[in-house]
Order: C-alpha cells, then structure tokens, then sequence
C-alpha cells in the first residue's frame, strides 16, 4: 500500500480510502465488519463515512453507517492508527428529517451533528470532519449552469470555520475538510482561514472518474499549489464504469438498479463512453473496473481514491487495482474517447 501525505499536515492516509455509504441498507453490519477487516489487512488506515450515510439518504437508516463502523471500532485496540473521516450535512430541503429540516453548516448544527457522530462512532474525536456539500446555492452534483443568488448564500464561510476553529481546539477535530465545493469556495475557505488564523483545509472530496474529469479544469491546481488533497469519491461512477450496466442490464441488487434516481452516469453519452473504456479495458487485457480505478490512482493531483463495495469479489478486485499499471498506449486511448467526449457525466 502506498501511502501520501494529507494537506500539509503530518498524517499520512492510504492510496486507497474505504468508502462506507452502502453499509445499513446494501449492506449488513457483518458484512460491513467483514470488508473493514479485509480492507485494514491490506494496508488501509483511511476510512471514509458521514451523518447522512448509508445512500440512498432515508430517515429510517440515517446514521446506521456511523454506527456500524463505531461498532466495529469498539472492538479493536488501534484507533490512533487509523485515520476516520465523517461528514455534515448543509442545508437541504430533501433532507426534512435531519435536525428538523434545519441542518445548516451554523455553531448549533454542526456541534449537534459532530457530538451524534462521535457517539455513534464511539470515539472522542475524528481525524477529519469535512462540509458534505457547501451552504450556498452553486455548482455540485452535477450542476452546471450557476446562478448567481447571494440571498441564498446561507451561513457565511468565516461563521463555519469559526465554529470548526473551536472544536479543533476542544480536541474533537484533528484536521478540516471541503466536499463537493467549487474553485471559488476552495479558494475563499483559504482565504478565509488565512485573514482570521482559523484552521486550514487539508482536502476536498469531490467526485473524480472517467466520466467525470472537471476537478482538473481550475480545481486540480490547487491540490498541488496549496496542498489540498483530493479525495476522489465515486471513481467508478456508481459502478457504471465496470461495465454491468451496458446493454440496459439491471444486476440485481445493484445500486442503479435499487436507487434509480441515481441517473447521473446514465446519459446517451456517458452510457457510448463507457462502451468505449470497457472496450479498451478488454482489448488491453485489463479488467474494466480495475483501469478505471488504476487511472485515478495514477493522478498527480490524488491523495486518496475512496472504494466501495457492496461484496468481498468486489472490494478485493477494487484494492488489487493498486497492482495495475496502465501503460502509454492505454492512457492515449483514454485521452482519445476523453477529447471525443470530455466530461459527458460532469
């Protein structure tokens, strides 16, 4: 396992980040235990998870994934070996059920949301809380077209990190982090922190695939000239790239299959490039999903590339994906169906 440095801190996290979200309704609280015990064996000490989890987001099941991975960390010994990451909610309206419809990135919200996270994980303190998604209206999940609407601006930005400056102090917080944010709310969170001494960003956690490569247009220069680490999540597009879906196949107890809603890879375009890198994954005798996987892990700007799966096959496929090198000749064909169709799922 490889391992790199996370933001301009000393901790140090693993290639490979073991997401949790389908942990309480794809998966078993054993199975859960199964994968964190295969995952930890195989060299990685980052694990990844939120208030929200497991997805799809449903009342009945939020905070089952905090749970479960508390559970499992009350049996073990190394706690301080491990790096665990959560998240909080911002505000949203499809989410009424947390904290009364209220939830906003303000001093009530965020400290109700850590101490329930903390309790859940059964530990004094996270090495990483991140912003699941920002405040304000603006560009994420798969938004493009922004609209400049200050009255929706929300809880400003110095509000939050002043709040996360206190619980970094209190020992609840080791390090911050961003997710799903845009080139300006990454450069005003370090401005921010800068003007008023308030703890720095270490990463932001956005999604990163072959189907989606916007990180690298503006973001990517800021993991590299300010040390903000990249956390791609969904790096096979909800499993889209490994190719099970093609054909209009539904696997059963796939995710798109359960959760339709979760369209955002499914577009006529997005489906032909798919083809295209599945294809190319079988002509160079590479197994679709491990070279997409391998193309993230690759990256310059990544510091961590989050895995999920809903199956041991699955996740020991995933991390064997440290083992594939992707030669030129690949990576030209990759850029040839990126330039015929860059960024058909941004």
């Amino acid at each position: 396992m490889e391992y790199r440095r996370l933001g301009r801190t000393d901790i140090e996290v693993s290639l490979l980040c073991l997401g949790t979200m389908t942990w309480g309704e794809q998966n078993t609280e054993a199975e859960a235990f199964e994968q964190l015990d295969y995952a930890i064996d195989a060299g990685i000490n980052f694990i990844d998870t939120a208030e929200l989890y497991p997805v799809a987001p449903m009342e009945k099941t939020q905070g089952r994934t905090e749970t479960y991975l508390g559970n499992w960390l009350s049996k073990r010994k190394d706690r301080d070996k491990l790096i665990i990451a959560s998240k909080v909610c911002a505000s949203a309206d499809w989410i009424p059920y947390l904290r009364n419809g209220e939830a906003k990135l303000d001093r009530k919200n965020i400290e109700a949301a850590l101490n329930a996270s903390l309790k859940r994980l059964q530990t004094d303190y996270l090495d990483l809380y991140q912003l699941h998604w920002p405040e304000r209206d603006t560009n994420y999940f798969g938004k493009l077209d922004y609209y400049h609407a200050p009255v929706k601006d929300g809880v400003p930005i110095e509000d939050t990190l002043g709040v996360l400056n206190d619980l970094v102090q209190a020992g609840k917080i080791r390090q911050i982090g961003i997710s799903n944010e845009t080139a300006w709310g990454t450069s005003e969170y370090l401005r921010v922190s800068t003007q008023e001494n308030f703890p720095r960003i270490v990463s932001i956690q956005n999604p990163y695939n072959l189907l989606n490569r916007s990180f690298e247009i503006g973001l990517s220069e800021f993991t590299h000239r300010e040390d903000v680490s990249l956390l791609a999540y969904s790096p096979l597009a909800f499993g889209v790239l490994s190719g099970k879906y093609l054909n209009g196949a539904k696997p059963e107890g796939a995710r798109i299959t359960l959760f339709e809603r979760f369209s955002r890879y499914n577009n006529e375009n997005g489906v032909a490039c798919t083809e295209a890198y599945v294809n190319l994954a079988k002509a160079s005798g590479l197994d679709p999903a491990q070279m997409a996987l391998a193309f993230v892990n690759s990256r310059p700007f990544l510091t961590s590339n989050i895995i999920a799966a809903t199956d041991m096959t699955q996740l020991r496929s995933n991390i064997e994906s440290l083992n594939i090198s992707i030669t030129k000749d690949v990576l030209r064909e990759i850029e040839n169906i990126h330039n015929r169709q860059a960024n058909p799922c941004p």
